[in-house]
């Protein structure tokens, strides 16, 4: 990727804290000189934000499946023995494989003396690029039914992401990141420019944030924070601040909690688009200060 292209991450150690609502209203004030990325390509939403026109859809492959060719199975039963998955199944005779059970380790396809099984690439999702209501190209994804190979398919989606800002010529890559501190969320930071954190001021909002700040540190990437419902528990948001402080973590903003967050979503609609008053400029101000933390 161009170096001149910048990019933003946006993750909260947790779920629910308003990270894809705030990434949402982020694209929407940028507009076209960004390309979004949703990497959280296990419980992809934010395309219910951003009403995408899909230009292109593409299978993705990752790792291997068995697969038994009847005709030349000679039912010795070895593969059923080795494999630690029970994922060969016997049904009036014919051998064949689970395809949800099978973990692709290859050890049937070894064992097998008439050389009856077959390793074959498998389908572990779909991913898009499409144009949103922003006026942006936005890349995304879905991850098969039991597919666990979800750290490669947020790599491809950043990959992607990557080539189109640069054709675009944009100067913001913006990712919308899974929650947690799993292989998604590796795959989503590596190389990142700037990392925001969305967080509340609860008990687990804070013991997630820290968890995934440990990851980010380690990365060497700059940080800033959002605290979110702010005022819902003020002892909990001072420990949170105090936190943030001996981390040297900027305080991006802190949100007041307004059922508008909600009302927007449900409405299929971000903050800033459904909101005249404070909060429309609170998320505007955060997001112009993001820019600034950048380029400082």
């Amino acid at each position: 990727m161009d170096k001149s292209v910048k990019e933003i991450i946006v993750l909260s150690g947790k779920g629910g804290t308003g990270k894809t609502s705030i990434t949402g209203s982020f694209a929407a004030l940028e507009g076209n000189n960004l390309v979004l990325a949703d990497c959280d390509v296990d419980a992809a939403d934010m395309h219910l934000l951003t009403e995408p026109v899909t230009e292109m859809e593409d299978d993705f492959f990752s790792g291997k499946l068995a697969s038994i060719r009847p005709m030349d199975c000679t039912r010795c039963n070895k593969c059923k023995k080795a494999c630690h998955f029970d994922a060969i199944n016997i049904t009036d005779g014919i051998f064949s494989v689970d395809p949800i059970a099978c973990e692709g380790c290859s050890y049937c396809y070894h064992v097998c003396p008439s050389g009856a099984i077959d390793m074959k690439p498998r389908k572990a999702g779909k991913f898009y690029i499409s144009q949103t209501r922003f006026n942006n190209y936005m890349v995304h994804a879905r991850l098969g039914i039991a597919a666990d190979n979800s750290g490669k398919l947020v790599t491809k989606v950043r990959e992607e992401a990557k080539d189109i800002a640069d054709e675009e010529r944009v100067e913001y890559l913006l990712v919308d990141g899974s929650p947690g501190i799993g292989c998604p969320v590796v795959a989503s930071l590596t190389g990142a420019d700037f990392a925001v954190l969305v967080t509340e001021p609860t008990v687990s909002g804070i013991h997630d944030l820290s968890r995934v700040f440990e990851l980010i540190e380690k990365l060497k990437i700059k940080t800033g924070c959002i605290i979110n419902k702010a005022d819902i528990n003020p002892e909990k948001a001072e420990e949170l601040k105090r936190f943030l402080n001996s981390k040297n973590i900027p305080v991006i903003a802190e949100f007041p909690y307004d059922e508008s967050f909600t009302a927007a979503i449900t409405q299929g609609k971000t903050i800033v688009e459904w909101d005249n008053g404070i909060l429309k400029d609170f998320v505007t101000q955060s997001w112009e200060t993001v820019k600034k933390l950048i380029n400082s």
